[in-house]
């Protein structure tokens, strides 16, 4: 296998290079004015590994894999064009009204319990550019008032007066009948052809979100086509670049659903978040291979945290109306709580508490933290670090960054330390403390919110900082094993590497299995089976563009199921594409009562109610070669282990010890696999430092990969002091 995955975040720039037997992680900062150029300092680095040149790989890959962050700059910078939208008459007003609470979606928790005094977001479409236009479908898919052509072309000629440069098209009932957004289509490309107005995006609602409710549709049709040019040209001028090097093959982009596919079939919505998504799969496919059981996967980068769940022989996790920015959507994406906590992120003074406040703004890569001594004045998390021991100055990064103690320390004293009159020392205890109490709370929020509980998981660390502040979050969470998994500074980049080519297609609907007032069965199963078809044909149809061999071709059937009125709905994953007999409608009834009692509790099931299926959605993929993670077997706890010699010592400081501690310094490379290390210790790598914190023991393992274990006495003296 040859292959080359890159996962540009907001301060480094990850690329994994298999070329053969040999599997090479590399790190570069990221260039935001052009992310080619960290994309490709990044290759040159991993090439340098194997003595070959970027051209000579480049053209001798299978695929080149890219999971993005254009588009989120794209949004949080508002940079795009200008978006206009044509509804049906009676709902203007339905964007900009939010529906009365949308401006609470995407603020923080103590933000949301404030609304009055929360601020709207900039809207993407101003109520100039949004139009009516006289027609109606119902929700059955009849017309009942047929299209106003002339209405409608007057309302164009106001919108391109108005600036226009990208067309929304959002009609009411228009996934149950897309014949009149269709037509809106072909008038509009009939009055302003592309030789007239140049190539002006049209986005139809019902193909970019096939489930109704009117204000999550439209949103997320505006989003898609904001977001069309940033990533149309910035990918398109990064699969150039590419071709100039001597790829000739199709770039592959990561998507937010779990999956990948071609440029070319790729929506600019479904990149959103796609870098954090494929550390997920790298996750679920290291668990699956490694049976890890439960795990959490926590991603701490340069900018951001982000949590995942990964269940022992469940279905993966999904949000089908996820918050993009300030925005509600209606598009699958996998599961994931992102928090402003990374290496990057600022310090400052809270007057009000009298204590340090980190995030969620970062210092991303230019300038950087203040010890990256790149211009940058603000104390970030990564300054801390630094100031309490535990990074190397000289070898930070592989050695392509050197830090600087003396501006880490000059920038801790003027944010935090000289206010609160306390030594820059303890300011950085104090960052530590927050940062790692604000990261195992997202963690236990997360993991309580879906009825878990957080000693019944293991913490999956991984990011540039994940294994350096992964005991000190294990330890509020009361989490006795850490995996450390291989390539752990790149898991995300890995994992874009392991992704299957994958589209997703869903169909609203209203099909009654069980009827409480006839107390009758669904005995019709045409229309369902009707639905899964056409479902797996538009799947099909993607993949077979992209030149996918059909017979490699599979599919897989969810849906979204409640009992009665309920609002809460539960996705069950049925085995069976079709429903043939009774038998099958009993299976399903039966897989979705063990599922909602999983997820709510047993005896929380309510079948008296009736039970409906709303949305069938069919996900249709190939499956590529993968990582193999087999042989990645966690240690036996208390099982001895090599013992290894420190390449020296230094003082490091740990929050409960007043003074600083002795702690030996290894490096990854000298250590053989299932060497034993007793904490407190620092394992430095090229790409991450590990740290092991007091009562804590890591074991090393195949591939890179490293286990801490909790001291089972110390685990037990915490739990009584509890």
């Amino acid at each position: 296998m040859r292959r080359v995955s890159v996962d540009i975040g907001g301060t480094f720039t990850d690329c994994f290079l298999v070329w053969d037997k040999n599997y090479i992680e590399s790190k570069a900062l990221t260039t935001h004015h052009n992310l080619a150029l960290g994309f490709r300092e990044a290759l040159e680095f991993a090439c340098e590994r194997i003595g070959e040149d970027v051209r000579t790989v480049l053209s001798g890959v299978d695929s080149v894999r890219y999971a993005t962050t254009l588009g989120t700059n794209a949004l949080i910078e508002r940079k795009g064009p200008k978006v206009a939208l044509l509804t049906t008459a009676g709902f203007e007003s339905m964007v900009p009204l939010t529906r009365a609470r949308g401006y609470g979606d995407g603020l923080d928790t103590a933000q949301q319990q404030d609304l009055p005094s929360a601020n709207r977001p900039v809207p993407v479409v101003p109520i100039p550019r949004i139009a009516g236009v006289r027609e109606r479908i119902d929700a059955t898919g009849n017309i009942i008032m047929p299209l106003d052509e002339e209405d409608l072309r007057r309302c164009i000629r106001k919108l391109v007066d108005e600036g226009a440069q990208a067309f929304v098209v959002s009609l009411v009932n228009s996934v149950t009948n897309p014949i009149h957004e269709l037509r809106v289509q072909k008038i509009l490309l009939d009055e302003y052809p592309s030789h007239f107005l140049g190539a002006i995006p049209v986005v139809l609602s019902h193909l970019v979100a096939g489930r109704k409710g009117e204000y999550v549709r439209t949103t997320s049709a505006i989003l898609d086509a904001f977001l069309h040019d940033e990533m149309y040209h910035g990918l398109s001028t990064l699969e150039l670049s590419l071709r100039e090097d001597g790829y000739k093959k199709p770039m592959l982009v990561v998507h937010n659903s779990g999956g990948m596919a071609q440029l070319n079939s790729t929506a600019a919505l479904q990149t959103i978040h796609s870098g954090p998504v494929s550390g997920i799969g790298a996750g679920e496919h290291l668990a699956a291979e490694a049976k890890l059981g439960n795990i959490v996967c926590a991603d701490m980068g340069g900018t951001s945290f982000d949590i995942g769940l990964e269940i022992e022989g469940g279905a993966r996790l999904y949000d089908f109306n996820p918050v993009i920015d300030r925005w509600l959507v209606s598009i699958p994406m996998m599961h994931l709580v992102t928090l402003g906590a990374g290496g990057g992120s600022i310090v400052s003074y809270d007057q009000v508490f009298n204590i340090a406040k980190v995030g969620p703004a970062s210092a991303g890569s230019d300038p950087g933290p203040a010890s990256y001594d790149r211009g940058g004045s603000d104390a970030t998390v990564t300054d801390a670090d630094l100031l309490l021991g535990y990074l190397d100055a000289e070898n930070y990064a592989g050695g392509h960054i050197k830090l600087n103690p003396r501006r880490a320390e000059r920038a801790m004293k003027k944010a935090l330390a000289d206010p609160l009159g306390i030594s820059a020392v303890d300011a950085a205890k104090m960052v530590k403390q927050r940062v790692d109490l604000n990261m195992a709370n997202g963690i236990a929020e997360e993991l309580r919110h879906r009825g878990y509980a957080p000693d019944a998981f293991s913490l999956l660390a991984y990011g540039g900082n994940g294994p350096l502040h992964a005991c000190a979050i294990a330890n509020v969470l009361g989490i006795d094993r850490i995996i450390a998994p291989p390539f752990a500074p790149i898991f995300s980049a890995v994992g874009a590497g392991n992704m299957h080519q994958l589209h997703m297609h869903e169909k609203s609907v209203f099909l009654t299995v069980y009827d409480s007032n006839t107390r009758k069965l669904m005995e019709d199963f045409k229309e369902f089976n009707a639905i899964v078809k056409v479902l797996e044909v538009a799947g099909r149809d993607d993949l077979v563009r992209q030149e996918m061999d059909p017979k490699k071709i599979q599919h897989r059937l969810e849906l979204d199921m409640l009992y009665g009125n309920q609002l809460v709905q539960t996705t069950v994953a049925l085995k069976k594409l079709r429903i043939e007999s009774m038998t099958d409608v009993m299976d399903m009834i039966v897989q979705f009562s063990n599922d909602y009692a999983a997820r709510f509790g047993r005896g929380s099931e309510a079948p008296e109610a009736g039970i409906r299926i709303n949305t069938v959605r069919v996900s249709s993929f190939v499956e590529h070669e993968t990582i193999d993670f087999s042989h990645v077997k966690a240690p036996k706890r208390g099982s001895r282990g090599k013992s290894a010699k420190p390449q020296g010592t230094r003082e490091c400081h740990f929050i409960g010890h007043e003074k600083p501690l002795k702690t030996d310094v290894y490096t990854s490379e000298t250590l053989e696999s299932v060497t034993r290390i007793s904490g407190p210790a620092v394992i430095v790598s090229p790409a991450t430092t590990f740290l092991v914190e007091p009562g804590w023991t890591v074991t090393t393992g195949e591939q890179g990969a490293v286990w801490f274990d909790r001291d089972r006495a110390v685990a037990a003296k915490k739990a009584v002091n509890q």
